[in-house]
């Protein structure tokens, strides 16, 4: 049995269709980690994984409650976790879909510099401050209202935007192609836990862009003095001009449409890990659910007795079985989609001649499922009596039923056909002839000369030569006392 399951396994994975399989699996598994990274809903999901142990473990030692429970609530629990994390999912099915737009950027040093000095300047001075640095997804459909700018970036303006006497100072200045778009723009509110509950309206706004788009936001809290940057759904505190230009500099480079400058490949370790980490989560997984499907399991079923080939001029008398129990074995994948439609015992009686036959049942008479196995089957032999069939003319006799009214007699009744010609086993008629009667004629009701029709009732080992029984014509004759 364990043989079987792991040559079940590999098999399974040596197909194109597995490693397909394995490749999309890793690709949601990657997806929904950095949507989950950004949205910082690890809380749940940690639950979600306890869960998911624990239902293995039970499923391992065959805890027939925990599986029961589970098995239970699987369905109510589906639909829970969809409508919690909603805003996951469509932000997972966003990134999936989305067509990301390659834009020009001009990392300057000069530019970075320059917005790291503004930031620390206004902390310094305890200003209120949001930049946002767009990164290759489009951010237009996350902002609402503002101004457009399009001026080139100095130092006094970003400080005058942020005067708190300038109309748009509330709201964020949009840095993109080198020049400073738009200003007192607002921008959409975090939903997540992931901020401190002191923090307040810029914080929440600069992560809920960060959430829902790859741009960089940079605020200063004008309570506190301190910078935060905003970054892929987290943040991190900065006080120095150098750290601050630095994260603005590995923005623009990670977003930019040379891919493949070489300080950027140094960046790709953690992102190959986590490629390599849900490819190999998936491959565990895959593994698990095909070891599963393929633990041999064991049935018993009731199927149907079939007569196939059964040669010319031979009846088949005697008692007959309808069914018979089959004792099957095969993969747990192949048995649960094993239908009752799909068995049944076919006997060949295509070289059988007349007399007492014992038909032995095996595995050549069962139409066996690919990946099925027979155990057992009951019975092990199936007797049947074959007798040899002869054709000859037997006459139609009427059925008469009750007395003619009185004052009446009867004096002819005719049938026709008067006879015909059937096929019969052979032997049939040394004791006791059959006999063809008609359907019943009341003669209660019959007062004249009556020409009436009726059908042909005859044994069951007694067939017409022809397709199907004629009709028959019976003409009752009556004459007064």
């Amino acid at each position: 049995m364990e043989s079987f399951g792991i040559a079940f396994v590999i098999k399974n994975l040596l197909s194109w269709r597995a490693i397909v399989d394995v490749v999309l699996m890793s690709a949601v598994l990657f997806f929904l980690y950095r949507t989950v990274i950004r949205l910082g809903t690890w809380k749940i999901v940690r639950g979600i994984m306890i869960a998911v142990v624990i239902f293995l473990v039970a499923s391992l030692l065959d805890l027939r409650g925990i599986e029961w429970v589970y098995s239970n609530v699987s369905q109510v629990a589906v639909i829970a976790l969809i409508i919690i994390f909603q805003p996951e999912l469509r932000k997972l099915f966003e990134r999936a879909a989305s067509i990301r737009r390659i834009e020009s950027r001009d990392p300057l040093i000069e530019l970075s510099s320059l917005l790291a000095e503004a930031m620390v300047t206004l902390a310094r001075q305890k200003r209120g401050a949001i930049v946002v640095i767009p990164g290759r997804e489009p951010i237009n459909e996350w902002l609402g209202g503002g101004y457009t700018l399009d001026a080139k970036p100095s130092l006094p303006l970003i400080t005058s935007i942020f005067d708190p006497h300038s109309p748009g100072h509330d709201g964020a200045l949009i840095v993109q192609d080198g020049l400073f778009r738009r200003f007192g723009v607002r921008l959409p509110t975090s939903g997540s836990e992931a901020l401190p509950e002191f923090y307040g309206t810029r914080h929440h706004a600069a992560m809920g862009l960060a959430e829902r788009s790859d741009a960089l936001v940079i605020v200063v809290s004008e309570e506190r003095g301190e910078i935060s940057c905003f970054r892929q759904g987290s943040f991190k505190l900065m006080t120095e001009i150098r750290p601050i230009a630095d994260i603005i500099l590995e923005h623009w480079k990670e977003s930019a449409t040379y891919a493949f400058d070489m300080r950027r490949r140094k960046r790709k370790g953690p992102l190959l890990t986590q490629l390599a980490v849900s490819l190999l989560v998936a491959l565990v997984f895959w593994v698990f659910l095909i070891t599963g499907q393929g633990e041999i399991t064991e049935k018993v079923l009731s199927v149907p007795v079939q007569f196939s080939g059964l040669p010319s001029g031979l009846f088949l008398a005697g008692e007959k079985f309808d069914e018979a129990r089959v004792h099957l074995a095969g993969s747990a994948a192949d048995m649960n989609n094993l239908s009752l439609n799909q068995v049944n015992v076919n006997l060949d009686l295509s070289s059988a001649a007349a007399g007492k036959q014992n038909l032995v049942v095996t595995e050549q008479n069962l139409r066996l499922p690919k990946g099925i196995q027979l155990l057992d089957v009951t019975p092990t032999s199936i007797q049947v009596t074959l007798v040899a069939i002869v054709e000859q003319e037997m006459p139609v006799v009427p059925q008469l039923v009750g007395q003619l009214p009185r004052g009446l007699n009867l004096d002819q009744v005719i049938v026709n056909p008067q006879k015909v010609l059937v096929r019969m086993p052979a032997g049939s008629g040394k004791k006791q002839a059959p006999e063809l009667m008609t359907t019943p004629i009341y003669l209660e009701g019959i007062r004249h000369n009556t020409k009436l029709f009726g059908k042909i009732i005859a044994p069951p080992s007694v067939q017409p030569v022809d397709k199907g029984w004629p009709d028959v014509e019976i003409s009752v004759r009556v004459q007064a006392k």
